[in-house]
């Protein structure tokens, strides 16, 4: 089975249904309000709508539980992740497929830090201080040994390049792409979203 592919950061209803057609399972909406690739609800439910039946995953950092809560049931989104310093048991108990963002640094004990979070998946991350996530910056350094792969989604600065390699040797579930397939932020490259899912799914 071949590794699904998240595209995150979807701002667009055309980005949206280039992702979907270029054969993306997931596309990702980003809630943080400080992101430059943040979505209001009226924008998520138009994306929502033009995809009919894909899987959407809302971003959250740190939000208010009924936040999340209401987001999700307006929008209809298939899991909820969770990108700030959420603690296990904020995690817990959601009605929505959970995933949990690990931001990493090189040394971190990941099997034991993924362990203590009970999500349906964790996405492991590249730690810059001050800043969530979708930074771009790869995942080096990290030793993901004992992190169950079925439960695994890569992030962390894939691009075009990258991405196959990756797949190869860590065959997680997963792979997560924002900035490494836009023209800028919140803006999708078509071309490089089709060329990054075509090597994902054939590494």
């Amino acid at each position: 089975m071949s590794v699904k592919v998240k595209i995150c950061g979807v701002c667009t209803a055309e980005d949206a249904r280039a992702a979907v057609g270029a054969g993306a399972d997931f596309l990702g909406l980003n809630f943080w309000p400080g992101s430059p690739r943040h979505v209001d609800v009226a924008r998520a439910r138009a994306i929502a709508e033009s995809v009919p039946g894909t899987p959407l995953v809302g971003v959250f950092v740190d939000a208010p539980r009924d936040l999340v809560e209401r987001v999700a049931a307006e929008v209809g989104l298939a899991a909820v992740q969770f990108h700030g310093d959420e603690d296990a048991v904020y995690c817990g108990r959601w009605p929505w497929r959970t995933i949990k963002a690990l931001r990493l640094r090189p040394g971190d004990d990941v099997a034991a830090i993924a362990a203590e979070y009970p999500t349906d998946y964790v996405l492991v991350d590249t730690r810059v201080e001050g800043l969530p996530g979708g930074t771009g910056v790869p995942l080096a350094g990290v030793d993901l040994e004992g992190v169950p792969a079925k439960r695994l989604f890569v992030a962390g600065g894939l691009r075009l390049e990258s991405v196959a390699d990756t797949v190869r040797r860590v065959r997680p579930f997963g792979v997560d792409v924002a900035s490494g397939v836009e023209e800028r932020p919140g803006r999708k490259d078509h071309g490089k979203v089709e060329e990054f899912i075509r090597r994902a799914k054939t590494a």
